[in-house]
């Protein structure tokens, strides 16, 4: 293969020798399967011929970032030039399993690309023991899937992962892959975060050591990716963009960070680039995830002009949409659940019941994304007083549901089944059944709590909590309508319905102190909103002007 490459080459002290030592994976000028760019710092030792060590090593950093079709690209461009550079391999079959944080069972022809890629690996040169031991771990994820469920396999990778990591004590690539599959494995309801908190203090720690690592910085964004441990990753969150510009997912990841956080301006900025870079890269799917983020972050901040500018590009993104076109950090289904959830949004978000109601359903291979549109369809015919309406898109939802119960979807059947539970709230309260509606919307609400959101969406598409503080504010109960929004805002920090709603709460249970505080955090949050603003951006300003 000839060498496109200006490569930064430094020797390594390890547990493997190389004649040409160990290369770092930057490079200011970089050419490779259309790619140029700045990756990061990676270090992983390998028995193959020391001229492709180099260009291994990209790949990895590419792997690192979930830009898994360049990723794989290098590592097949790696074989090419050494036949029997086994743990390339080991590298492909990772990539075929793409990100492992999208919630969703792992489709055969996807299994069958990594089993495969596991056994030439074990089949081809001579592979050290530590390169083995790589090739093994990653057949767990692989290996029996026609007998071992999804979950099960992932355990037994982490497992693999933690082995490989106590037998290879001074390889901190072995550190780094248990960490992360500590992170993948963590149960969405263990509210202690113990898997995240351990993954993340690993991690934590090589990265003062390796700080222009991206896989460090890109992991303990994962692994803090919960509301009470995300401000543990605003440091990572504000390098990673920085150690691997060249890569569309590192523009984009930090903004998991800030939204947490609820850094409106932050993510705005970094899901811009993102979906320009993954524009620029033909990654379709990563420019709708970005988007969604995008507009979630504009809707928050009174944007709503960039909002539907958003809304309105997605005929234009679809016409681009190939969901059979090789994988990046955003899978299909990311590109199917923004393109539903773009639209929901933007209609729930501004309180349009009427466009909610109006949303058009389509079908999609994701009954998870599918499932947006019927339960934006049925809130919003509730709140218009619409129960008909609203129970017939519950029951394509229930059906829906269904579907992923059939499936073992497990997560995403639960997220359904606390959407119905909403909707039923609504509608209850629709017939004028208020207080039955107020015991349901807590219990979703309690339902909710126990669970987190996927990687794949900024939040919940409303919080459950946000809504019941809305029921009880109708019902005239502001100080309980004040409890439920500050909650809400503990989980989902300054969302813009629910500090409006807690300050409309406030002020109607007299507490002048607290309505200042979130109408002055609202108004601050939105002061490159639209003009005129919404009605409750002029409401709050008055308010605050009085005071």
């Amino acid at each position: 293969m000839r060498d496109l490459h200006r490569w930064i080459v430094c020797g390594v002290a390890g547990w493997l020798s190389l004649a040409s030592g160990s290369v770092v994976a930057r490079q200011d000028m970089a050419q490779h399967a259309g790619h140029t760019g700045k990756l990061g710092t990676v270090h992983f030792p390998t028995s193959c011929a020391a001229d492709v060590q180099p260009s291994f090593e990209r790949s990895l950093a590419l792997l690192h970032s979930f830009e898994f079709r360049e990723a794989t690209e290098g590592f097949q461009a790696v074989l090419g030039e050494d036949s029997r550079c086994a743990i390339a391999y080991w590298g492909i079959a990772l990539a075929a399993w793409g990100n492992p944080f999208a919630a969703g069972i792992k489709p055969p022809a996807q299994i069958q690309r990594g089993q495969q890629a596991v056994e030439r690996g074990r089949s081809t040169g001579r592979p050290t023991p530590r390169e083995r031991g790589y090739l093994d771990a990653a057949a767990k994820l692989f290996e029996h899937a026609d007998t071992l469920d999804q979950g099960t396999r992932l355990i037994a990778y982490r497992d693999a992962m933690q082995s490989l990591a106590a037998r290879e004590s001074g390889d901190f690539e072995a550190t780094i892959f248990y960490a992360l599959s500590l992170a993948i494995t963590a149960p969405p309801t263990d509210k202690t975060y113990a898997s995240q908190l351990k993954a993340g203090a690993m991690l934590e720690e090589l990265f003062a050591a390796h700080p222009d690592h991206p896989g460090l910085a890109h992991y303990i964004i994962h692994a803090y990716d919960v509301p009470a441990l995300a401000p543990r990753a605003l440091d990572a969150a504000r390098r990673y963009a920085e150690i691997a510009p060249s890569a569309p997912h590192a523009l984009h990841m930090p903004s998991h960070t800030f939204t947490r956080v609820g850094d409106w301006d932050r993510s705005i900025d970094a899901n811009l680039a993102s979906a320009a870079a993954a524009r620029s890269a033909g990654s379709v799917s990563e420019e709708l995830h970005a988007s969604d983020y995008l507009t979630y972050a504009y809707l928050q901040t009174g944007r709503d002009a960039d909002a539907l500018r958003l809304r309105d590009s997605l005929a234009a993104i679809q016409g681009r949409f190939d969901p059979a076109a090789p994988g990046s950090a955003a899978p299909p289904t990311a590109g199917f659940f923004a393109m539903a959830a773009i639209p929901a949004r933007y209609a729930l978000e501004r309180g349009d019941w009427a466009a909610a109601a109006a949303l058009e359903t389509h079908d999609s291979p994701v009954p998870w994304a599918d499932a947006i549109t019927d339960f934006a369809r049925a809130i919003g015919a509730a709140r218009l007083g619409n129960p008909p309406v609203a129970v017939a898109a519950m029951g394509n939802l229930r059906l829906l549901r269904l579907k992923l119960v059939n499936a073992h979807e497990e997560y995403w059947a639960e997220q359904l089944a606390i959407q119905s539970d909403e909707i039923s709230a609504w509608i209850s309260f629709a017939v004028g059944r208020g207080d039955a509606a107020i015991q349901m919307m807590r219990a979703a609400a309690t339902r909710e709590d126990a669970t987190e959101k996927n990687a794949v969406t900024p939040g919940p598409l409303v919080p459950a909590r946000e809504m019941l503080g809305e029921m009880l504010m109708e019902l005239e109960r502001p100080a309980e309508a004040l409890a439920e929004f500050e909650t809400a805002l503990t989980h989902e920090p300054n969302r813009f319905r629910s500090l409006e709603g807690a300050a409309r709460a406030a002020v109607k249970s007299g507490d002048s102190a607290k309505a200042t505080r979130y109408y002055t955090t609202l108004v601050e949050n939105c002061s490159n909103a639209d003009q005129p603003p919404r009605q409750s951006l002029i409401d709050a300003k008055a308010w605050l002007r009085r005071q």
